[in-house]
């Protein structure tokens, strides 16, 4: 593992200063295992909204879409792991509600010890975190196979729901319609828009739209790219759409989101960006 893929921060971290890059629904290029130690929320995960709690642990595979909801008096714990380790973990997105006080104290236990391995910076101290997170998914494995985590099946709908999250995933910066991953689906525009929302409480286009808007803002903010290649990058026809399409779901344009403090930045709240169903629905962008 490498130093600088590994890593443990606070839910706070994670999201940084600003709302959009836990609200938003995203994906990331590494595992995350998140600990949820206080508060309540809800979470877009495996192409379902569910509620989150206290004591709730979450798997998210490199690339698989989700979004965090969580209240400011949330905390909690992510353990972040580049792909290609040879720790043993699961395939699948998966929630665990952890009622047992000794599972818990176990989570928190080994999450301390990493944390302060971290940040101690003593000889072999990264040999030590690799342990402790080898630890972790010990833990993590053990719980998915305790027989009151095994999930429920899945409905039909809720299938449909996860497999447009997965193709989102792949296919968000190619410019496609939502033609197109209705076609991918074999069901229509209209069917696929009402059950993503029964499983999510969004429309598909609001979570294509969110995906754009999150990749866009990630570039926008960490990167030097001009802008028309950004929008190039994500299958815009043109940067003065993209320009449009940033104001129309930010409320800033993209030189704005560069230069713009942090507070500034962060008003739109974006939980449920507005879309342009035209363009999303109907036509390229």
């Amino acid at each position: 593992m490498s130093e600088i893929e590994l890593r443990i921060q606070t839910l706070a971290q994670l999201g940084g200063a600003e709302p959009w890059r836990l609200l938003l629904a995203h994906d990331r290029p590494h595992h995350l295992l998140l600990w949820f130690t206080r508060g309540q929320g809800r979470i877009l995960l495996d192409g379902r909204r569910r509620g989150l709690g206290t004591h709730n642990a979450v798997f998210v595979p490199a690339g698989s879409l989700f979004a965090i909801d969580s209240g400011r008096q949330s905390l909690g714990q992510v353990v972040s792991m580049p792909v290609g380790t040879p720790l043993r973990l699961p395939d699948l997105p998966r929630q665990l509600r952890i009622r047992d006080v000794q599972v818990q104290s176990e989570l928190s236990s080994l999450i301390e010890s990493a944390q302060r391995e971290q940040s101690q910076g003593r000889p072999l101290a990264q040999d030590a975190l690799e342990a402790h997170v080898a630890l972790m998914s010990v833990w993590l494995r053990r719980q998915m196979a305790a027989d009151e985590h095994i999930p429920a099946p899945a409905t039909a709908g809720e299938r449909l729901s996860r497999h447009f999250c997965q193709l989102v995933s792949r296919h968000y910066a190619s410019g496609a319609t939502m033609g197109f991953y209705a076609q991918e689906l074999g069901v229509t525009p209209t069917h696929l828009s009402r059950t993503v929302k029964n499983a999510t409480g969004k429309t598909a286009a609001d979570i294509l739209t969110e995906r754009v808007v999150h990749a866009a803002r990630s570039l926008l903010e960490s990167t030097p790219h001009p802008a028309r290649n950004i929008a190039q990058h994500l299958g815009f026809g043109s940067a003065a759409y993209f320009t449009r399409f940033m104001q129309q779901h930010t409320g800033l344009s993209p030189s704005q989101l560069r230069t713009a403090p942090a507070s500034v930045k962060s008003v739109p709240a974006h939980g449920a960006p507005r879309v342009l169903p035209r363009v999303v629905m109907s036509g390229g962008r």
